[in-house]
């Protein structure tokens, strides 16, 4: 269930502020979400997949969120909407609580330079570090333990998770006789407005020219961008994902959890790649990319692996 507090809202508001129809009753009071299976009287929940629809008729919650055609033969108020997971995403921000920066005794553990530009009504968690030549826009939060290094700009409405890594230098070295010359990361970093960053990210600064992300980008934990990455505007990153330098990726980009692309790559947009896969040249034409097996038992795998083997020669 949710961590609201005192938050009580009637399943007449609720419709309105996700745009469903009512089948049941308008005046009911609502004071938390929960999933089908654990909600309880005075719950919202939702039904998105349809492998869950057998859940449906012994839910305790008082409304759920469906799709039109969807019915149940219990008593439980529908709320009737064309996307329940976008109406639950939605209806989400209504019991949600802030985090509370402003009431403790961390104020010496942040350190803010004297030339960064805050916006207005930006959060600061403990123990953050914001270098020089930093523009923060206005409502951003950055959650504590964060790292923002010199010459990052992040846009408005923006979300950086705990232990974040923003404009660190990029992997950029020549080799010099079994040695190897750093080479000076000059760049910066360029954050759009309204992206999240999950915790444990790293996003490095540009060699030359800036790294960029562009406005809408959602990175869940422990993704790697590294320097003068370009990613396009409302891409989505699965965790522990890692995008390699100087690679040019286009809007609406979703990645898979585990995959990787090489560096000095070209993605066009609304490109899908799957869990677990690697991205090792450009891609031209939109679609979905998979490359890997799904689990089988190892005799099973031998033998496919020995046909895909045989198909590649």
């Amino acid at each position: 269930m949710s961590g609201s507090e005192n938050k009580k809202y009637s399943i007449k508001f609720i419709s309105e502020y996700i745009d469903a129809s009512i089948v049941g009753d308008a005046d009911l009071q609502v004071d938390n979400i929960a999933t089908l299976d654990s909600a309880v009287q005075g719950c919202v929940t939702f039904l998105s997949n349809s492998k869950y629809n057998k859940l449906l008729e012994n839910t305790k919650a008082s409304a759920v969120i469906v799709k039109e055609g969807i019915k149940t033969n219990n008593e439980t108020t529908l709320l009737v909407c064309s996307d329940p997971y976008l109406a639950y995403a939605k209806l989400s921000k209504l019991f949600s609580n802030e985090i509370d920066f402003l009431n403790g005794s961390f104020q010496d553990s942040v350190f803010i330079h004297d030339s960064v530009d805050l916006g207005r009504d930006v959060k600061v968690g403990p123990n953050v570090y914001i270098g020089e030549n930093c523009n923060i826009g206005d409502k951003t939060v950055i959650y504590p333990n964060s790292t923002i290094l010199k010459d990052v700009s992040i846009g408005e409405d923006c979300m950086v998770h705990p232990n974040c890594v923003l404009g660190a230098d990029g992997f950029g070295f020549a080799s010099q006789n079994e040695s190897y010359q750093k080479i000076e990361q000059l760049g910066g970093l360029e954050i759009g407005d309204n992206v999240e960053i999950g915790a444990g990210c790293t996003i490095d600064r540009g060699a030359i020219s800036n790294t960029i992300i562009s406005d809408g980008v959602k990175l869940d934990n422990q993704i790697h961008i590294a320097h003068n990455v370009s990613l396009g505007s409302y891409s989505a990153i699965a965790a522990c994902c890692a995008i390699a330098g100087s690679t040019k990726i286009g809007k609406n980009f979703k990645m898979g959890g585990l995959s990787g692309v090489l560096g000095h790559l070209e993605i066009c947009d609304d490109v899908t790649v799957g869990a677990h896969t690697l991205i090792t040249k450009s891609i031209r034409s939109p679609g979905n990319y998979v490359g890997i097996m799904p689990a089988q038992n190892h005799m099973n795998w031998s033998k496919s692996a020995v046909f895909i083997k045989k198909r590649g020669k």
